[in-house]
């Protein structure tokens, strides 16, 4: 994924010149946040290396709702598309590292890269896929159907996230998440 962007960016030598500051990396320690909740989205990050998650502050609690890892992009979109405030935090889980991209070099991509824009949307049409398979299984799904989809559909959550994590994702508490895993 990460790639496939910067090929298309870098595909000829007056591209890679005019564009090649565009994307850069960073190193970023565990439990960093790279946006806060109530701020102003103003980069794209994509994740080369590590994991991080979206969470937002539900009466003193955190309640993490998506989790990305290796070559998947994240951001408010809301908030960097519309310059509004984001209504969640984008914090790492593990050291990791991200491409960054500000919302100018962003923009000044999508008009100058048809097939770069062609791609963002086809992400933001697969985030759009995701967010409804979680939102129906939340509705309808018990904990314990939802913990075994992340067993079978998501491993690298279960193998890369701390358990606390988990259990917010799930909308239960952390003992209820033991008992669970004590059921299989």
């Amino acid at each position: 994924m990460i790639d496939k962007f910067i090929n298309i960016v870098t595909a000829n030598e007056e591209n890679l010149t005019k564009f090649q500051g565009s994307f850069v990396e960073k190193e970023i320690k565990a439990k960093t946040v790279l946006l806060h909740e109530g701020e102003i989205a103003n980069y794209i990050y994509i994740i080369k290396k590590g994991c991080l998650r979206e969470w937002f502050n539900k009466d003193g609690k955190d309640i993490t709702f998506q989790f990305f890892f290796e070559g998947q992009p994240v951001a408010s979109i809301d908030s960097f598309l519309h310059q509004k405030p984001s209504l969640f935090t984008i914090e790492s889980i593990e050291p990791t590292t991200v491409l960054s991209i500000e919302k100018a070099d962003f923009d000044k991509l999508m008009i100058a890269y048809p097939e770069f824009k062609n791609g963002f949307q086809n992400l933001i049409f697969q985030r759009f896929r995701t967010y409804g398979h979680l939102f129906l299984s939340m509705i309808k799904d018990t904990p314990q159907e939802r913990y075994e989809d992340l067993i079978n559909n998501h491993p690298e959550i279960i193998k890369r996230v701390p358990q606390h994590y988990i259990a917010s994702f799930l909308g239960i508490t952390p003992i209820s998440l033991s008992r669970i895993r004590n059921r299989k």
